[in-house]
């Protein structure tokens, strides 16, 4: 607990920091930024294991002595939200007169500026934070400009192939077997998924848990620590569990709430602003958080498989906090430039 506050306070000094630079700087600074996450998913892959030991099967985390572990690709998200916001902005001013042969060309940097550190994440490898940058990007192209007579296919194919693949693990798993060479044991983080309880003492163990704690909740909770089902991860991904026990099916509403306003407040700032880079960052900030919810929440229900994804603000870690407290900051300076500048044509366009 007295570490968590050190980091909320570490926080609270990246937002004070944050917020004095303007979308101009930020955008100068977008390619070194990039460049330095870059370097740091680089060096926590070769590290030895005495700085970047393995943690639950995955090489993701620098350990500081005396301030406990730092995983870099908590601020390379950020990093790479900034990226191509960058990306876009400059695309748009090179190319003034749109034509599906531009847009294709703008979706080909996106998707090159996001697979460079998707391929070192999953290197570590790191499932979870892989999906949460594709869901980055995935947001900031719908709102890029790129026609739908791109998008639409693309997504469309990205989603049939998906179902496609449910169902050959769920009715044809021998043909993956044969011809993509998967292995049976692979096909267990569906199969438990789907049917829990068939597998609570092994890949199960964490979602029957889950289950059983937020059930047991009931409307109102068991009150703060009165908490009786053991939840393995309990202070990190699975914190919404002993929200759910704790504080019941209230609890819970309130906290899914809060995120929904945070969201909402995030979206008015998108609009409000008069910056098409500041608009990127934050499409890309909403996407990211969102996905971090859903995700997290939806995890813990069943709703949607296990990840290891943390739920913003809440969840025990210290560079999880740090970076969404840097995404909070960029948007802080983002509203306050905006209300500075707002009644200024010519101040407006020099940030």
């Amino acid at each position: 607990m007295i570490m968590q506050a050190i980091w909320y306070v570490v926080g609270a000094i990246i937002i004070s920091i944050t917020i004095f630079f303007d979308s101009f700087q930020y955008k100068r600074l977008a390619w070194i930024l990039y460049g330095i996450g870059l370097l740091l998913l680089i060096a926590v892959y070769v590290a030895p294991v005495s700085i970047a030991p393995y943690r639950n099967g995955a090489k993701s985390w620098f350990v500081i002595p005396g301030l406990g572990q730092i995983q870099p690709s908590e601020f390379v998200k950020i990093f790479l939200i900034l990226a191509l916001s960058r990306v876009i902005t400059s695309h748009h001013e090179k190319y003034i007169v749109k034509s599906l042969k531009t847009d294709f060309g703008l979706l080909m940097k996106l998707g090159i500026t996001t697979a460079v550190p998707v391929g070192l994440i999953m290197l570590q490898p790191d499932l979870g934070t892989a999906l949460v940058i594709l869901s980055i990007l995935t947001g900031i192209i719908l709102v890029s400009g790129i026609s739908w007579k791109i998008i639409l296919p693309i997504y469309g194919a990205g989603a049939t192939l998906g179902g496609s693949i449910i169902y050959l693990v769920l009715a044809k798993p021998e043909l993956l077997e044969k011809y993509l060479k998967v292995q049976t044991y692979q096909f267990n983080r569906i199969y438990s998924w789907l049917d829990p309880y068939t597998y609570s003492s092994g890949s199960s163990y964490h979602l029957v848990k889950s289950l059983s704690a937020i059930g047991s909740g009931l409307i109102s909770g068991k009150g703060f620590r009165g908490g009786e089902v053991y939840v393995p991860e309990a202070h990190t991904d699975f914190i919404f569990s002993v929200i759910g026990e704790e504080y019941g099916f209230i609890g819970g509403s309130i906290v899914i709430s809060l995120f929904f306003l945070l969201i909402y407040h995030l979206i008015k700032t998108a609009f409000e602003t008069n910056d098409a880079f500041n608009t990127y960052v934050c499409t890309g900030i909403i996407s990211m958080i969102t996905f971090h919810v859903f995700q997290n929440v939806g995890m813990t229900i069943q709703v949607l498989p296990i990840t290891g994804i943390p739920l913003p603000f809440i969840s025990y870690g210290g560079s999880s906090l740090m970076g969404n407290m840097f995404a909070m900051g960029l948007v802080y300076s983002i509203h306050y430039h905006h209300r500075n500048y707002m009644f200024s044509t010519e101040k407006s366009l020099g940030a």
